[in-house]
Order: C-alpha cells, then structure tokens, then sequence
C-alpha cells in the first residue's frame, strides 16, 4: 500500500498549514475565544481560496475535490485553531446533501450562492429531545396544497444563527418504522416563521456560531425538498458517512496541535535543574501521545480514501470519528498535565485546546453511537 500522499495533495494540505499560520493570529484566537466572536472576515478569505468549498463541483464553483483532500486541509486548520477552523471549514456545512441528493435546480440556485455568494449554509437534525435518536424528531414537515408546511425547533446547529439557508430535517409522515417518512427541506433563513438565537458560553470552539432554530409555520416550495419525500433518515446516514471522517480530522488535527505545545513546553521547562523531558514519565507520554496520533491520523485517513473512491464504509468513518475523539480529549488532557498549572490559565493555549477538544466525543454522533454502528456492521442487529 503507498501511503504518500500526491504532489497536488501535499502542495493543498501545505496550503491550508500556511493560510492557517498566517491568518490566525495569536490574538484574533484569544478575542474570538473570549468574545465568541464569529471570524467572519477570516471565514471569507478561507473561501476565496477554496478551503471550504474542497468537495463542490467545479461547474457550481468549488473545488471539485474528494473528502480526501478535504480532511488534509481540515486537519491542518484544526492543529492552529480549532475554533476558527470550524467556523471556516462548516461555513458550508449542510451542501454535502445538496450534492449527494440535490437537483440540478438546487444544486445551481444554493451551492453557487456558497461559492459565488459568500453564502452560508448548516444542516440541521438535531433537536431538544432527539439527538443521538435522529428518528425521534418531532419537526414536522407537511404537505399543504402546493406547499410545504415546517414546524418544530432544532438545537446546536452549527451556523444557525448565521447562515443563509438551512437543509431542515423533518417528519412527513408516520411509516411502519421509526425511520421512515423522514424529509429534507431546504429553508432560506429570511423566510417568514425563521427565528434563529445564537448559543453563547460553550464551552469550547467559541468562534463557531451555535444556534437554537424555531420554525413557525414556515413554508416551502416543491422545489425546496431534497430528493425524495420520506427518505431523509437514509440521505441523513449517507451523511454521516462523509462527514464523520471529516470530524475525527478535526481531532486528529487538535491532537497534533496540542502535542505539538507539549512537546515545545517540556523541552523548555526545567525542574530539578533539567528539562521536564529528560524524566522518563515525561518520555513515555509523549510517545504514547504521538502513537495515538498517528493511528487515528492512519485510521481517518483510510475511512475518508474509501469514501472518496465512491466505496464508504460506515464502520470505518465511526471507528474514525471514535477513536480520533478519544485521542483528542486524552492528548489535550496530557498537555494541560504537562504544563502544570500554567496549563490551566487563559494564557497559555493548552487550556482552550483542551476546552475545543471535548465536543470531538459528542457532536456528529456521540462516541457511544459510533461504538454502536461498528459493532451492528460487526456482529448484526439484535
């Protein structure tokens, strides 16, 4: 098996390391953590250059890329800010359905309003009450006359507040299963019944917009469903197939910033009149730490080649999304331990890494349902 990468690949993930060291500052990182500051200037310079459009077609303006390429430059972006890289990267969160299961009126009208437009999309299934249970919204979304009828509020919705239109996932009706009668309705967020409110206080990638979503009767056009009313949950979990991969490339990348601080520290920092690195404890964590690393880096990018060759594997992107989300939280956790208490101040960068790396084990499907999708395509359901 070759595992280097071609040289288009290198001269993109060269690309991406540059923009991100240039572009975020020390200072911008701070105010944005602080303030909860959207990065809006640095999120449309980051789309000029393609880095949030990788997997668009060219013919709608993006990149034309693979998921591949696009975990390079997320994994870049990550390593120096996780905060401002997700803001970045998730500015056109949401189009990987459009280009999946869009039309070729949808994908010309909302994939060029990203590319050309500056536009801002988000995807939103989660809810108060249905998160890990995607089954269980209570959004509903209904045929009246020639339109679509939506009701129902959506919670922690990447963009939410800040986006231009939002790929809604809803119930239509009640099928024999759980999962059946599931649709995606594209909403603009300047339609009548659209309230968005931005989260404020998380507790980590606080440049990124959160938003709580209530949809008031809000109306759409035929022309506004995704593909085929009542196969949301299945358009949904081809989704997360592509997606995954990309957010255990955020904690691969948070990782390897967070080691990288570790690493740079204990050959600075003297106790006992020598380096903190020359103890063997001190040693053997690094080495742990850059072993994980380099498996979950491996593993991620194994699942994304699969899902960019057409052939994804939905065990793979869990496993990906599993085991990069623990090795975030565990080598943010040992670089906080290594600098000592300097660890725990603002002042110092290891702090807000170990604040970013945590939402790695929750969101785009907790760590407890990717351990559930490996074991049923393992063993089967029971």
């Amino acid at each position: 098996m070759d595992f280097k990468l071609t040289s288009e690949q290198e001269d993109i993930k060269r690309a991406a390391r540059e923009f991100a060291e240039r572009e975020f500052k020390p200072e911008v990182m701070d105010e944005c953590d602080r303030e909860e500051k959207y990065p809006l200037d640095i999120v449309k310079k980051a789309r000029k250059l393609g880095f949030s459009t990788v997997k668009i077609p060219e013919e709608y303006g993006g990149m034309g890329l693979t998921l591949f390429e696009e975990v390079l430059v997320t994994e870049e972006f990550y390593r120096v800010s996780p905060g401002i890289g997700n803001a970045c990267l998730s500015s056109a969160f949401g189009t990987e359905l459009l280009v999946l299961f869009g039309s070729e009126e949808q994908k010309e009208r909302y994939l060029t309003w990203v590319t050309e437009k500056n536009g801002i999309s988000a995807m939103a299934s989660t809810e108060p009450d249905a998160g890990s249970d995607v089954a269980g919204v209570r959004t509903k979304i209904v045929k009246e006359g020639d339109e679509w009828v939506i009701n129902g509020t959506k919670q922690f919705i990447t963009n939410g507040s800040m986006c231009d239109f939002v790929l809604v996932f809803g119930r239509t009706y009640d099928g024999e299963k759980r999962h059946h009668g599931l649709t995606f309705a594209i909403v603009e967020s300047g339609s009548k019944g659209f309230r968005a409110r931005k989260i404020k206080n998380k507790m980590g990638l606080r440049a990124s917009d959160t938003a709580e979503i209530v949809l008031d009767d809000v109306r759409v056009s035929d022309e506004n469903i995704l593909g085929e009313p009542g196969r949301g949950f299945y358009y949904l979990m081809e989704f997360f197939n592509h997606t995954r991969p990309r957010v255990a490339a955020q904690a691969v990348g948070i990782a390897q910033g967070s080691f990288e601080l570790a690493l740079n520290y204990v050959g600075q920092r003297k106790q006992f009149e020598q380096p903190i690195a020359s103890f063997q404890h001190t040693q053997f964590k690094i080495a742990e730490m850059a072993t994980r690393i380099q498996a979950a880096r491996l593993l991620t990018y194994q699942a994304a080649w699969h899902c960019s060759k057409g052939d994804p594997r939905p065990e793979l992107s869990s496993m990906a999304k599993y085991y990069s989300g623990e090795t975030a939280v565990y080598v943010a956790n040992w670089c906080v331990q290594l600098h000592g208490g300097y660890g725990y101040i603002g002042e110092y960068p290891a702090e807000r890494f170990y604040r970013d790396a945590k939402v790695m084990e929750i969101y785009e499907g907790t760590k407890e349902i990717q351990k559930s999708v490996i074991a049923r395509r393992l063993i089967g359901r029971f």
